[in-house]
């Protein structure tokens, strides 16, 4: 089964959003704390963080836990958050992750998500997980 893996600030959107799937996840800290160390394959949940130009989309934070190749190399997809008050840039880090890790994104939620996100997020995991599945047996 492929886990979750997902960094939330302050607000705590990200971190609602992922508690409402109700499925394992390992939180990257805001400061401090050891990076969580996934045991295989695993999908990060990433808010975005950019200004008017886009620039620092992707929290330094996700930037450091992704700069390990191990870690890196078990990215299967990523799952951005956003504000659509941000037009251009609503979701961009996942963009930005997906183009840099070569994985898809998956979904693209606002603030904390709505019951229809988690519905689609839940249901697309389960496919993801199965295909994981079948390709590893």
């Amino acid at each position: 089964m492929t886990e979750l893996v997902y960094f939330s600030s302050r607000s705590g959107n990200t971190a609602r959003f992922v508690e409402g799937l109700g499925l394992p996840a390992r939180r990257i800290p805001i400061a401090g704390e050891d990076q969580p160390c996934p045991a295989g394959p695993f999908v990060l949940v990433c808010p975005t963080f950019a200004d008017g130009e886009g620039r620092g989309a992707v929290p330094k934070q996700v930037i450091r836990f992704l700069n390990d190749p191990s870690r890196r190399a078990l990215l299967r997809g990523v799952i951005a958050g956003g504000n659509r008050n941000f037009g251009a840039t609503f979701a961009l880090a996942g963009e930005v992750i997906s183009r840099k890790c070569n994985v898809p994104v998956l979904h693209r939620f606002e603030l904390a998500g709505t019951r229809t996100d988690i519905a689609r997020v839940r249901d697309g995991l389960e496919k993801l997980w199965s295909m994981e599945c079948s390709t590893t047996a």
